[in-house]
């Protein structure tokens, strides 16, 4: 993996981190978020762990029950990925 990929990859787990973290999110929330930052972490190939990031994170931008900032937090980590 590229350097600037992994900085990248480390960029949004921290930014998934950081939303984690957050006590307004709800925790089914946070535990779909915690999947999605163990899957980018995996020992897979880029391209997988992305897509199948970026589904999950679709998924949990739609929760109803989630607030307008962070989902507007979701949706830029979403754009961060596509970039990788």
């Amino acid at each position: 993996m590229k350097m600037a990929e992994q900085i990248s990859q480390l960029t949004v787990v921290n930014s998934l981190n950081e939303i984690r973290e957050d006590s307004t999110v709800p925790k089914n929330v946070r535990a779909k978020i915690e999947s999605v930052v163990n899957t980018l972490k995996e020992d897979t190939e880029l391209s997988i762990k992305v897509n199948r990031a970026l589904n999950e994170l679709d998924g949990i931008a739609s929760d109803v029950n989630l607030q307008a900032y962070t989902r507007t937090q979701i949706w830029n980590v979403m754009s961060m990925l596509e970039k990788l």
